[in-house]
Order: C-alpha cells, then sequence, then structure tokens
C-alpha cells in the first residue's frame, strides 16, 4: 500500500538531509576560519573546528535515520528496537527544527520540516498494526466454540467424551 513508498521517501529525504547539513556546517566552519570570526572571544579556531565535527555529527545521524528508514521500506516490516528510539528522536528533531525555522527562516522551511515530521510519523505509525496475525472472524463472547462451549472431537468413544476425560456436566440456567 501506502507503506514502503512513504518509507522510500523518508529514507531518501533523510540521506539528503543528511548530507546537506554536513555540507552546510563543512561550509559555516571554512567561514569562520576564512575570516577568522569570534564570538564572545572564543577561539576561532575551536568554533570552526567545532561547528565542522558538528555537522558531520549531525550528518551522521540523519543518514543513521535514513538507513532504518531504508531497512523498514527494503523489509517492509515495523523498525524495532534502537531503529524505532532513532525515528522518534528524528521526527522530534523535525519538530523542533519546524519551530525554529518558523520563527526565524521562514514559512517553506516551516513546511519541509512539517512534512518531514508527518512522513516520519506516518512510517511509525503505519506498521504498528502489522505485529502477528490477525483474525479471520471476531470472536463471539460465549467463548471459543459460541455459547454451548468447545467442542470436541469425535472419538471412538462418540460425542460424550474421550477415555480420559469425562462428558462434560449439565449446567442449570
Amino acid at each position: 500500500m501506502i507503506r514502503r513508498p512513504v518509507a522510500w521517501v523518508v529514507a531518501v529525504v533523510l540521506f539528503v538531509e543528511g548530507l546537506g547539513v554536513a555540507m552546510l556546517n563543512w561550509l559555516m566552519g571554512n567561514l569562520v576560519d576564512a575570516q577568522n570570526m569570534s564570538l564572545a572571544g572564543l577561539d576561532p579556531d575551536a568554533m570552526s573546528m567545532s561547528s565542522k565535527i558538528g555537522g558531520v555529527v549531525f550528518g551522521l545521524y540523519f543518514v543513521l535515520c535514513a538507513l532504518v528508514a531504508l531497512l523498514v521500506a527494503v523489509r517492509d516490516r515495523q523498525p524495532a528496537g534502537l531503529g524505532r528510539v532513532l525515528l522518534i528522536s528524528a521526527a522530534v528533531v523535525h519538530g523542533l527544527l519546524g519551530a525554529v525555522a518558523w520563527a526565524l527562516i521562514g514559512r517553506p522551511q516551516f513546511l519541509f520540516m512539517v512534512v518531514m515530521l508527518g512522513l516520519i510519523v506516518l512510517v511509525l505509525v503505519t506498521y504498528d498494526g502489522q505485529r502477528g496475525p490477525v483474525a479471520a472472524e471476531p470472536r463471539d463472547a460465549q467463548g471459543p466454540g459460541g455459547p454451548e462451549g468447545p467442542k470436541e472431537p469425535e472419538g471412538p468413544q462418540g460425542a460424550g467424551g474421550s477415555p480420559l476425560t469425562s462428558p462434560p456436566a449439565p449446567t442449570t440456567p
């Protein structure tokens, strides 16, 4: 249905986003280094290096989340364990970045973050009902055999029961 294509889209966009974040922070680090900028007396080399390291770490985080989404798309199974935690954390990050984007950058970036948040949540939610086999028909509230109780297989003793079990006792209504 819609689960696999959404997981593929999430995987591709998270991979591109990871590369974009890493390249943007690397570029910012190079600009700080080239212009010898300082913020509140911090060492420009430390600022440059921390921007580059932070960009690489954050980019690898998004690429790892993209790998989880890719595995979900290929296997067509819900994410479990660490993969599920990574996708949930990516959804939270996109929600927070969406709020920051609304306040600082603009509506198109906010819309992108909200769409990505929705897609990640859709990947997580659409696979929730796929845990086990679904019953073909609903069971009656009376029990597995209906109002008369469970059915016993007919053996050599007839309908009364097997040699090891006695026939059911009559009950009064």
